[in-house]
């Protein structure tokens, strides 16, 4: 990926950034182990997932990873986070976001964004809290998540009979190294701003979590938007 931002050299520790990215790749594995398998939903199902997925990223990412880079006090964790809003808004992802659900005949209707709307709230509020460490750490497992998802969301697309694929196919790629560039940011920000130990480290996380279940779960067969 081409960056356009000056990415400082950050020093990690080995230890505990290898320690996090393990149970960050057990939770998108579990994830990934319990999607349904795409022959076996309807129509209605591929089309849900589809509509609350793009419900929620549409209009949200860009705040999550905005309220992000607010939290943090780390200076070298900053242009790692400015770099991946950079890179939303110079492409315009959320309106390569709404070509892809136009195009699976999944743009979302009112049901389904209601049918987000309480996990989502969830999530935006605990990203108010501006916790940096916290907020990092989210959006590290939301990117990972990401990278892993495309595949599948494309083939949901596929079946809804959409050729475009230009959402997933940068999406599979790009969201490697953003993954990688903010265990980078977290390492750092834990080094300066560390977490109160009576704080729960994978709050955002476990919020994250139980939003992507709900858009994947939550098989309430909607009307085309």
């Amino acid at each position: 990926m081409n960056t356009t931002l000056l990415m400082p050299k950050l020093t990690v520790n080995p230890s505990l950034d290898f320690s996090l990215k393990q149970q960050i790749n057990d939770t998108i594995d579990d994830l990934m182990a319990r999607l349904p398998d795409i022959r076996e939903l309807t129509s209605a199902e591929r089309r849900g997932i589809i509509a609350r997925y793009t419900a929620v990223l549409e209009g949200n990412f860009i705040y999550w990873m905005t309220a992000t880079l607010l939290a943090v006090k780390s200076e070298d964790a900053r242009p790692i986070l400015l770099d991946n809003l950079h890179e939303e808004i110079r492409d315009a992802h959320p309106a390569m976001m709404r070509r892809f659900a136009v195009a699976a005949h999944a743009f979302p209707s009112e049901a389904d964004a209601l049918a987000v709307d309480g996990d989502l709230t969830k999530l935006r509020l605990f990203l108010g809290k501006l916790s940096g460490v916290q907020s990092i750490l989210t959006m590290a497992f939301f990117e990972g998540f990401i990278q892993r998802f495309m595949a599948y969301l494309a083939d949901l697309a596929k079946a809804q009979g959409s050729a475009d694929m230009e959402y997933t196919d940068v999406h599979g790629v790009c969201d490697v190294e953003h993954t990688a560039g903010l265990f980078r940011a977290l390492s750092v920000e834990m080094a300066i701003n560390p977490l109160d130990p009576e704080k729960d480290l994978f709050e955002g996380v476990n919020l994250l979590r139980a939003l992507i279940e709900n858009i994947v779960f939550n098989r309430v067969a909607t009307l085309p938007a």
